[in-house]
Parts: C-alpha cells; structure tokens; sequence
C-alpha cells in the first residue's frame, strides 16, 4: 500500500505543477485538472496522500493540495467514515496543526487558510457532544509557540463566521455549537485577551532591539490575528463580556491605537464594540469612553494619522500620495466617533438616566475635525452624527451643540463646494479622491447624494440657529456678488464658465445652502422676528446683478426663488422681480439667436420659466394686483419674440392660469380662459387641422415624416413649423387643463359660481371655467389619439420615409433611464444641443405620444364631473386609446397604463365605476394579461436557448444583445405599471401596528432573530373599486389570473409586492363561493411555480410561502385537489403531509403554533423552491446531527450500556487505542 500511495503522491505532484504552471496548454491543464478532481471523488487513498502531500517538506502549492483533500474528505466522505478513521484523521489533523507547519513569519497564508478550516470542519461535524476537550486542546496548542497560537486564533475566527455570520450548517448544529461557546464564552475571552497582552507586552519589549526584529514582528502577527478573532465574537457576544472589569477590552483597545503595526486592527474592533445595539442599561458603561483617557487616545491617534496619512511620493518631487492604510485607519477612527455619537444619542435623556458628558466639547471639535477633513469621503461619513446630535432633544439645547451647529454651517461653506475630482489637481481633496473613487463619473454621483445629505443637515442645523444661518448664507450671498467672476482654466466656447470653473461651484455651493437656510427660517421664527430688511437688501442685490453667464445666471434665479417668501412683507418688489425673470426667459449669450443654444442657455430659460410657474403656483394672492402687467408682458412676447419655443409659451400661459384661479370669479376666469386659448381653439378644431388628425397618411405627410430630408433641404422648415403647430396646442392644452381650478373653499366658490348643484350624498359639483372649450378640443384629442396607435399598422410604417425608419423607436435618454445608464458628462452644458432630424422627429413623436394621455389623465382629476359625464365616454376612450393596441411597441403603451389610466381610476367618483371603468378596465386586463404572458414565455425561451447555444460560442453584435436587454427591461417595466395600475384599482393598504423598537433587542433574541420574520397576516382590503370589480366576474377572474400568472415572471421586485398585497386580497373574496377545483389547483400550482422561479430570494420565498400556506389552509379542508398537487412535489414526505392534513381538517387534532405550522409548511414545500444559477451544479454538503445537548433523555432508555464506545470516548485526549 505504501508503494502505490508514493505513485500516486508522485503523479498528483505532477498534476499539481501542471496545473501551476503559467506555461502549461489549456488542455494539458484541463486534464491535470480533470485528474487531480477524480482522485478527490473516487480515490480510497485520500487520506494517506493528502498526509503525505502536506508534509512541510514539500512545496507550498504541493502541501496546499495535500490539505484541501484532507479537507474534502472531512465535508463529504466524514458520514460514512468508520469511527476508527474518523479518530486517526482527527490526530493526525491535530498533528500537523503543531509539527506540521514552518515558523510564523515564513508559513504561507494559504496553508494557515486551508489547516483552520480543516479543523473547523470537523469541529461542526463532532462538538462539543463527541469531542468534549476541544477548546482544552486548542488551548494546549498555543503553547508550542507563535506559529500554533496564530492557528488556534484562526480556527476560532472560522468557527464564529462559520456558525453565527454565515451559518453555513443545519439549524440544531447550529445552535448545539453556539450555545455551547456562549456557555464558554468568559473563558473563550479571557483566553484571547491573555493572549493579546502577552504578545502585545513582548512586542513592544522587543520592537525596538536590535537583533530581535523577527521575534518582534511574530508577537505582532499573533497579536493581529488576536484581534481579527475577537472582532469576530464582538459583534455578537453578550455586551457583558465587553464592558466587564471596567471596560478592560475597550481601555486596551483605546491604548493600542497609538502602536502604528496595530492600530487598524484595533479601531475595527473598537468600531464593533461601541455600534452594537442591545438594552440600554447594557450600553451605558459605553459613555466611559467619553471620559479624558479615552478621547485622549483616540484624538492623539486621528492626530498623528492624519500627518502620516499624506506623504510625499519622492524626495525631489512635490507630489504627495495618499499612504492607504493610514487612511483606511482615519476612516475607521471616523466612524469610532460616528458610534460613539450613537451611543450618545441613544442613551442621553433615556430612561437609564445619562448626563451630557463634560468632555462633549473635546468629542465635538475632534468630530469637526472629520467634517473639515479634505477627504470627501471623511466628511460625509460624519453626516448622519450630526443630525442625529442637531436633532436630539436633550442634547440639541446644550450650549455645545448650538455652538457646534453654527460652526458646522460655517464649515458646509467649504463642503458644498464640489471639488475633488480624481482627474483633477486642484484642490487637496482630489489626491484623496483618487482613493475612494474610480472615475469623475463616480466621484460626480458620490458628490450628488452627498450634497443632499448635507442639506438636510443643514436644515436640521437652522432649527436650532435659524437666524446665524442665515446670516451666515447672506454674507456668502453679498461675497459672491462682489467677486469678479472666474472662469478657470476650462471654459465654454464663448469663453464663458463651465460646470467645473471656480465662480461656478461657489455660486452653486452658496445657492444650495441659501435655500436649505431660507425654508426653515418662515418654519422656526415668528413673523417678527424675520431679517426682512436685511433679505429685502440681499434681493435688491440679487435684481441688481447682472451676467452674461448661462451658469451663474440660473444659481442668481434659484436665489431669487428663495428669498422671494420674504416679498411678502414688501410687495413692492415684485415688478422688478417679473421683469428679471422675463428677461431670463430670453435670455441668449450673443446677439445672434440663429445659431443653435448650448443646453446651459436652454436650461437657464427653462429655470426662469419654471422659476415663474413655482411663484404663481405658490404665492398666487401676491402675484395677482400684478396681473395686468404680467399678461401685457406675455402677450408682447408673445408678438415680437420669435425665439421664444413652444415649451416657454406654454410656461407662461400655466403661470397665467394659475393666477387666474384667484379671480375666484367663474365668469371672469372663464372669459379669460377663452381670449388665452382662442387661438390654440382655432387651430385645433380647424378642417385642416381635422383632417390632418383622423388620417394617419395626411398626419405623417404633414409633420414630414414621409419626406427624404437632407439637412439643408426647405421642405423640412414647413414640416418643422407644423409640428411645433401641432406640439404648441398640446402643450397649451396640458397647461390650462392641468392649472385651471375651482376655489378650494366652498363659500368662495359659492358667492364665484363655480358650484353647479350636489349630489344625492349632498357634496358640491363644481365647474370648471375650462370645460367648454375642453369639450370643444377633446373629439380631436380622441382622434389624434387613436391617428398615433394606427400608426404602428405596417400600412403606416411603409409611409415612413428612409430618414425616418427608425422614428418610433426608444430614444437614446429614455433607453438610458430604461436600462439604468449613465447619463450626460460633465461637460455637456457647453455643446450646442444640436439633433438630426431623426432625433427630432423621434423627439416629437414621443412627447405627442406622452402628452395626448397627459392631458387625458389631467382632465379628470381637474374637470371632474363634468368630464366623468360625457356622453358615450368610455366606448370614446376605448375606440382611440384602445385602438391597434397589438401594434403598439411597448414603451409606447407605458404612457397609456401609467399617465391615464392610473391618474382616471384614482379620480374617478364611485357613481362612474360601472359605466365608466368597469368598461375599460375589463378588456384592458384581459389584453394585458395575454400580452404579457406570451413576451414573458419568449423571454424565457430566449435565455434557455442561450444558455445551450453558448457551447457553440456564438458572438452577439453588442448593439443586439443591449436591444435585447432593452426589450426585457421594458417588458419587465409595463408588467409592473400593469399590476401598479391592477394594486391601485383593487387594494386599499392598511398600516400595520408599528413594530417594537429595534434597539432594545436583546442579545439573547440573537438566534431567533436570524430566521428572517414572517410578514404580518395581510392587512389589505378591496377598495370601492375592487368590490365593483369583483360583481363582474369575467374581469375578476381576469384580475385574479393575471395576478396569479404574475408570480412567476421573472421579476422579483413584482413577485415580491404582488404575493403579499394583491393574491390573496383577491383570492380571499372568493374562496366562499364555488370555485372550480380545475381553478383552485392552477390558483395554488402558480404559486409553487412562482417559488421554483423566485424561491432563491429569501424576501419573495417568505411571502409565497406565506401566500402557499394561506390558500392551502383555507381551500384544503373543500379541495382534497389539493394534496394531490402536493404529493408531486419532489422530496416530500408524505407521513409529514399525513401529519399536517390531519391537524388541519381534524376540528379536535392539537394544534401547533403558528411559527412551528410555518416551519412545518414551508419544509413541506422545499422542494419547489427553485436553486440560484450559482448553487445548481454545487455538490451538497451533509452535517449530521449529533445527540441532542438540551432535551433530557426518557429515562427508560440506558444510553451509556447500549454504547460501549462512542465517538466522545474516541476522541478524547486519554485515549490510548491508536
């Protein structure tokens, strides 16, 4: 036998170096591969060789091989090894951990990797019930020096992570070991905290002799290691073993933060330590940390880091690198600081009674040091402690922090700057910058959700000094203003600022701040108390400032936005104010407007346009003694500016609109209405104009979509002048619909005329002084509307000229959005924006498309009952929006289901369900729940048919593989807004009871905690709606059959919401009546279906789990259906379905639990639950149960007589039978 273990150690050394070896041939390789595989499955030498190979003779990828068949055995051969064998390979294993390996400093960390897990392994198969001396044993190893102690600590580690963070073993072996080593659990620390004062006193004794560096550097090893392990049991021990004798772990951790070899490991720990949850009373010896040693040593620690964290990178050069790990130390002593401030928070002004420490000022400015910190990343890490500390009750009216709050305002003057590009040299930050992020991109979206972090710390900081902040805005306001502007080194074309330039991103920071500060000054300062004279002097500097800078321009009309609330006290201002936002609305760089704009100039009319709306909408009552002279304005615009796009026009009649609600007077409103829309009426409803709308071959003519274009050629002007006639009318009509409004209180709308009469339950109808002429334009709305859906029929895609192929497609943003792409540079605000003709045709189609179901969905919400009673309205609606609907693509129908029909069922008064939506909503379900399933079945055969066509490697064009995700993502889109729309019409949400604070978790809770927490019984009820639905029931079964199909499309997020809101809500109406058994069984296999396509996921597992066990307790007592679908379920065990049934249907069976029925089911059922791509080829690992630690044995039983020798006999250290 030992000469054909030799020959067999020989050829897989062979193999071993064949496979190493970076010259080998990729076949050569396989084999080797292939071979050294085979050995481990089928090989009865296993366990001599993987010896033998260990040896610390060999070499280091040799012995690696070696352990990892060792290892092999132990996970899949252990079940069926004789008890013998078992002992021998755990001796053997014990062996090598003492002899087997070279000193500390030279044994390979794959090796030390491989032998802990050896051990490991075995441990989970055999303690502590046959292997009882465990913890004495690895104890006893570390008394053979360094290299045995580092093992022991990375058994431990494994064991932990193993066990409590991974759990990778069954549920009683789980909790034997981990009841186990929380009983031990003093001696286990004790153990490791000896351990790490003795080596941490011998290296700092032997670190600086000389002679004795590698004696220092293993002291140091194993005391890193230490550290590892015990940040490996902090994070879920009792908090009694870490706050015991005084604090002792934490007071050394504190000390070791200043030893530079040991420092990182130590704030990990540390960090560990003081986030942990649990009672409060557990928590409070945490604050001793605040007391003069502890903030001592931790700030002298961020100190010395922070020098040492920049270095130079050569003596001659000036350039500075960033020394990684003393800044991941920095981070790390960051967020010791951001716990500590929880702990603060969580524990100051509770019920365990804790004062404001004396040292919170020392805590505060160290932790204003982070916020300071040139590192981006350091000052965001802060934020969360700062609101938490600004919000505070107790502690948010300490002097301190009302100091601190006005120095942190002073300090977000700096932060809100967006500096620190990766790519950039300008500012100290961007060498840190280099760290964190990969790309300007990344830093950009980082910076993004860091400034609105910022602001709302900010605001939280005004609540407390509100007036300071706002000084504090002002005087950076007044700085700004008086500084000449700097373009830096990167301009626009016309020489003018770009995003990044200097005068840029400080006029941006300062606006930021300025409205964080304006909002919550009305909100936390009475009336008189408001700096009105000292912001009336700033607005009159803002009007006053005049730019020629796209950029700089938009932050100067954000700030007048936000001072604008203080007009209130002084009206006078508000002419000025108009006249500057008007004249932004034409605001161009140069004189000559031909040229094509840049988007900065694009977006800096837009802001003024919106700026306007925001006004008018908010603060109408003040605008409206300026009417007159802001409708002369708009109309002399409208006249002589011919510059001015149809999107600006529209702004400035919603402003108008919105001005005239105030009237409050319908005949007024109503004749103004008509002057503003006389001309939009007159186009629309003009024969031309009918003409153009009913027929799709006169529409696609008129916008010149049948036409060859080159981009110089005339005919394309008349086009374009048409579709801008055609878009204007839809945007005018979207405005006005969407603005135009009775009065909200019912007198005033009373003594204005605009109620018309009451219901028969006694409330108001009202008018709307735009319904006339909306009923005027909505039948060619309707025609447009069903012109658009034909337009897909292949007679109409013919039409389309060469150019224009390609019209109806997604466009290049909305494909972004659609697939989650980045989206514009940095530097975008410079180009012109300038698109080809297909571009704005496929522009213009869309927004015709998006803005025909815009208006649709609006009216109702603003006309209500005179819009719910137009005669013949739903066969209207449904012979144009309906019409085709197997042509349109997909992105096209998204508008329809989620801008119309959401926005029509949520406004729709009860009376107009059945003759109004019943109507719509049957057929459109109907069609839905088809088309869906059959691109669902596509997608699936698609991904099936790849998956056995990649052994062919054939090569997709990239342009094909995105359509093909852009497809199934839209698919995967309109399903959701399909159910969305399906969730609104049917389901009304009840609010569960809030859950019991999440802090106060115990410890103990520990264990139960891990099984994730059954969603609560469903809570949901069928609206109005829903019961209206539910009397009609082909559009229920409809409803019922789409939600069903639902669960086993390839979406979880849609599995997810609807299994626990939508099934049985629907379901449980009719689980009275008499279902089909047919109908009960497919309700149930959908369900199972759906667990085999989304049982991976623990959130959808849990809730059609949840949703399996409602329907199978429910219908199983009147469907014996039922159990046959259940007996096909793979590996089921029929005794336990036996078992269940019987409780089920026997009224005098005991009942369990409601936990242990969950548990029972769902083991039922786990054989439905489908595997992840990841899991399906891996081969299972089986760990036996052991004899029970916990459950008295029946005393009618003689265990000990019945088993001679048992497996703890074998593996204890006294015994001599080897």
């Amino acid at each position: 036998m030992a000469e054909q273990v030799a020959a067999m150690c020989e050829q897989l050394i062979k193999a071993v170096n064949v496979m190493m070896d970076a010259e080998t041939a990729q076949i050569y390789r396989l084999e080797a591969l292939k071979f050294c595989e085979e050995f481990k499955e089928t090989s009865s030498f296993c366990v001599p060789c993987g010896l033998q190979l260990a040896d610390k003779a060999q070499p280091a990828v040799v012995r690696h091989f070696g352990l990892q068949i060792l290892e092999h055995v132990i996970k899949f051969r252990w079940n069926n090894m004789e008890q013998q064998e078992k002992v021998q390979l755990k001796e053997c294993a014990m062996q090598l951990l003492s002899t087997g390996t070279h000193v500390i400093l030279e044994e390979e960390s794959h090796i030390k990797d491989v032998l802990s897990r050896i051990t490991v392994e075995m441990i989970k198969r055999e303690w502590p019930q046959h292997w009882p001396d465990m913890l004495k044993e690895m104890e006893a190893l570390t008394n053979h020096g360094e290299a045995q102690t580092e093992l022991v600590m990375l058994i431990l580690l494994r064991l932990a992570e193993d066990v409590i963070t991974f759990q990778t073993l069954p549920n009683q072996r789980r909790r034997d070991i981990q009841q186990t080593l929380t009983q031990n659990m003093e001696s286990i620390f004790s153990f490791m905290m000896a351990i790490l004062h003795v080596n941490v006193e011998d290296y700092r004794k032997l670190k600086g002799s000389p002679g004795h560096e590698l004696q220092a550097r293993a002291h140091c090893r194993v005391a890193v290691a230490t550290l590892n392990t015990l940040a490996g049991y902090i994070d879920w021990v009792s908090l009694v073993h870490i706050t015991t004798g005084n604090c002792h772990l934490l007071e050394m951790l504190c000390l070791l933060l200043s030893e530079p070899e040991l420092q990182l490991e130590a704030a990990e720990c540390l960090l560990i330590a003081i986030s942990r949850k649990g009672k409060l009373e557990d928590r409070k010896p945490f604050m001793l940390l605040f007391d003069d040693v502890a903030i001592h040593y931790i700030l002298s620690a961020a100190q010395s880091a922070d020098g040492l964290a920049i270095c130079k990178k050569s003596a001659e050069s000036q350039a500075v690198e960033v020394v990684e790990r003393r800044y991941i130390f920095l981070k790390r002593l960051c967020q010791v600081l951001c716990a500590l401030g929880g702990q603060l928070c969580s524990l100051v002004g509770s019920d365990v009674e804790v004062e404001v420490p004396a040292n919170l000022s020392k805590y505060t400015e160290a932790f204003l040091a982070f916020t300071k910190h040139s590192s981006q990343f350091l000052k965001s890490s802060t934020l969360a402690t700062w609101g938490a500390l600004f919000r505070h009750e107790t502690l948010s009216k300490d002097a301190v922090v009302v100091e601190m709050a006005v120095k942190y305002l002073r300090a977000s003057m700096t932060n809100l700057v967006k500096t620190g590009f990766p790519s950039r040299n300008d500012n100290p930050s961007c060498e840190y910058s280099r760290v964190d992020f990969d790309s300007d991109e990344d830093f950009n979206s980082f910076f993004n959700s860091f400034r609105a972090q910022q602001g709302e710390v900010v605001r939280i900081a005004c609540r407390i000094v509100p007036l300071e902040a706002f000084q504090i805005a002002a005087e950076w306001l007044q700085y700004q203003i008086a500084s000449p502007i700097d373009t830096g080194a990167t301009t626009s074309a016309e020489g003018l600022c770009s995003l990044l330039s200097p005068s840029v991103v400080q006029w941006d920071a300062m606006t930021v701040l300025m409205e964080c500060v304006v909002a919550q000054i009305f909100k936390n300062l009475e009336e008189e108390k408001l700096p009105i004279d000292q912001s009336m002097e700033l607005l009159q500097a803002v009007l006053n400032y005049n730019t020629k800078d796209p950029l700089i321009l938009s932050c100067v009309l954000t700030n007048i936005s936000a001072l604008f609330p203080f007009v209130k006290q002084r009206p006078h201002f508000l002419p000025q104010i108009l006249y500057k936002l008007f004249s932004a609305i034409t605001f161009e760089v140069g004189q000559e407007s031909k040229a094509p704009r840049t988007r900065a100039v694009k977006n800096v009319r837009r802001h003024a346009c919106s700026s306007i709306i925001k006004i008018c909408r908010d603060y109408p009552q003040y605008i409206l003694p300026c009417f007159d002279l802001f409708y002369d304005h708009v109309k002399k615009l409208f006249s002589s500016d011919a510059t001015l796009t149809h999107m600006e026009k529209c702004s400035l009649m919603e402003a108008l609109v919105l001005i005239s609600n105030q009237f409050k007077d319908f005949a007024k409103q109503k004749a103004f209405l008509d002057e503003l829309m006389a001309s939009v009426v007159a186009e629309w409803t003009s024969d031309e104009m009918r003409r153009v709308l009913c027929d799709p071959a006169v529409f696609l003519s008129f916008v010149g979509a049948d036409q060859v274009v080159n981009e110089q050629s005339p005919d394309a002007d008349t086009a374009g002048l048409n579709r801008g006639r055609l878009g204007f009318c839809l945007y005018a009509m979207l405005g006005v619909v969407k603005r135009a409004r009775w009065p909200a209180d019912l007198e005033e709308a009373k003594a204005g005329g605009f109620v018309m009469g009451y219901t028969a339950a006694g409330a108001p109808i009202y008018r709307n002084p735009f319904t006339a002429q909306f009923l005027v334009l909505l039948p060619n709305l309707l025609a447009l509307i069903r012109t658009n859906n034909s337009l897909f029929m292949p007679e109409n895609m013919a039409r389309l000229s060469e150019t224009f192929s390609r019209a109806h497609e997604v466009m290049v943003a909305e494909r972004n959005v659609v697939l989650g792409l980045a989206q514009h540079p940095l530097d975008i605000c410079d180009s012109p924006v300038y698109r080809t003709s297909p571009e704005r045709m496929q522009g213009f189609l869309s927004t015709l498309y998006d803005n025909c179901f815009h208006v649709l969905g609006n009216a109702g919400l603003s006309l209500q009952q005179e819009f719910f009673t137009i005669e013949r309205l739903s066969e209207e609606i449904a012979g144009s929006a309906f019409v085709s609907l197997d042509r349109v693509p997909d992105h096209r129908l998204r508008p329809i289901v989620r801008v119309f029909l959401r926005q029509l069922v949520l406004s729709c008064p009860q009376e107009y369900y059945n003759t109004l939506i019943c109507p719509l909503l049957g057929p459109l379900f109907a069609y839905m729940q088809q088309r869906l399933s059959v691109k669902w079945q596509l997608i699936n055969q698609r991904s099936s048919v790849n998956g056995e066509d990649e052994e062919e490697e054939v090569v997709c064009q990239e342009s094909q593989v995105t359509q093909e995700m852009l497809e199934e993502q839209l698919v995967r889109l309109l399903s959701r807004e399909v159910l969305d729309l399906l969730a609104v019409s049917c389901i009304s949400k009840k609010l569960p009871e809030p859950a019991a604070n999440k802090e106060e978790m115990d410890e103990e809770d520990m264990m139960d905690s891990v099984q994730a927490a059954s969603p609560a019984q469903p809570t949901e009820e069928l609206t109005e709606l829903g019961k209206c639905l539910l009397k009609h029931e082909n559009i229920y079964m409809t409803l019922l059959t789409l939600s069903f199909t639902s669960l086993s499309w390839k979406d979880t997020t849609n599995c997810h919401r609807t299994a626990s809101m939508v099934c049985w809500t629907l379901l449980r109406q009719v689980v009275a009546g008499n279902l089909l058994p047919e109908a009960v069984t497919w309700f149930y296999t959908s369900v199972l279906r759906g667990l085999q396509v989304h049982g991976q996921h623990e959130v959808c597992n849990s809730t059609l789990s949840q949703l399996a066990m409602l329907i199978y307790e429910n219908l199983r007592p009147r469907y014996i259906e039922l159990r046959a679908v259940m007996t096909q379920i793979p590996n089921i065990s029929v005794e336990s379905l036996g078992q269940y049934d019987h409780r089920l249907i026997d009224p005098n069976a005991q009942k369990l639990g409601d936990k242990k029925r969950k548990d029972q089911f769902k083991r039922l059922i786990a054989g439905t639950v489908g595997k992840a791509l990841c899991q399906q080829f891996r081969k299972e690992v089986h760990i036996r149960n052991l004899p029970s630690l916990f459950k008295k044995l029946k005393p009618d039983k003689d265990v000990q007589s019945s088993e001679t020798l048992g497996l703890e006999a074998l593996f204890s250290p006294e015994n001599n039978t080897l």
